[in-house]
């Protein structure tokens, strides 16, 4: 099977009422833990990457790795740009391989917003590419990207119809209260605000931050309309400390195939648990 886009895979979610996890890889590890678990459960999968990350791992080696695994497995795998602001960038990528893409430009005025936004869904459509674009803000941080909890912003429902309508997006992603990060409080998601949201257009919608928020929550949003689920920061802690135990425990170890082991084995547990979250295992 070749990388694909998001389109096919989203739109059977919505039809069937599951979400499409999202999972934010950096490197060689990462992704491997992301494919094999999805391969061994069966579900579709979306390996996502901040510019940073294509920065630090370079996006032609994401492409290599990613048609690596489409070859070796028999289900729905895309990569996509996640939080990209710079049209420029998007375009390179699209160019070297990636099918999905996420131009953020919530940042932005609301008319310039629907401006960049056309202009990367024009590029992208082109190439069969599909575009997530975001319509409110989230708080907290996204890799290099920080909102401030006060410039936080809600989606408004009858905005996103005309959103949609102008842009051409594939698929959006609404703020009703969850944040990039980890939480300073408990999660709280606006359901009717989601519940609006979901009436007033027919694009796939997405739910940014779902790290830190409480599986009962993660599936209220799907049941309701979300069918993709964006997770970075719920991998990168079970993977970072089971590096720091294994140097405690090991602090003459300098073999990346010994301390890298028990870091995938502990992010695999998280990449199972939030596909069976999803309800995406066996979705093939």
């Amino acid at each position: 099977m070749k990388i694909l886009s998001t389109k096919e895979m989203l739109k059977r979610a919505q039809k069937e009422g599951y979400a499409v996890p999202a999972f934010n890889i950096h490197n060689l590890e990462t992704l491997q833990v992301v494919v094999d678990t999805a391969n061994e459960l069966k579900s579709p999968v979306i390996l996502a990457g901040t510019p940073s990350t294509l920065v630090y791992a370079g996006g032609d080696y994401i492409v290599s790795m990613a048609e690596v695994a489409s070859k070796k497995y028999d289900i729905p795998i895309a990569i996509h740009l996640d939080h990209y602001e710079d049209v420029e960038d998007i375009k390179h990528y699209i160019d070297l391989g990636f099918k999905s893409t996420m131009i953020d430009g919530s940042h932005l005025s609301y008319e310039d917003n629907i401006n960049i936004v056309k202009d990367v869904v024009d590029y992208a459509h082109r190439f069969d590419a599909t575009v997530e674009a975001e319509l409110g803000r989230l708080g907290g941080q996204e890799d290099d990207l920080v909102v401030d909890e006060k410039d936080a912003m809600y989606t408004n429902p009858a905005q996103a119809k005309e959103f949609v309508d102008k842009t051409g997006i594939d698929s959006l992603a609404i703020a009703i209260g969850t944040a990039h990060g980890l939480y300073k409080g408990e999660a709280r998601l606006d359901f009717d605000r989601l519940k609006e949201i979901r009436e007033a257009v027919d694009v796939p919608l997405v739910l940014h931050g779902a790290s830190d928020v409480p599986d009962y929550l993660v599936k209220k949003a799907i049941s309701l309309g979300i069918c993709k689920v964006n997770i970075a920061t719920d991998l990168k802690i079970p993977f970072s400390d089971a590096l720091k135990k294994y140097f405690s425990e090991n602090p003459k170890s300098n073999d990346p195939r010994k301390y890298m082991a028990p870091a995938k084995e502990s992010m695999k547990k998280v990449v199972a648990h939030k596909i069976e979250v999803c309800g995406s295992k066996n979705r093939y």
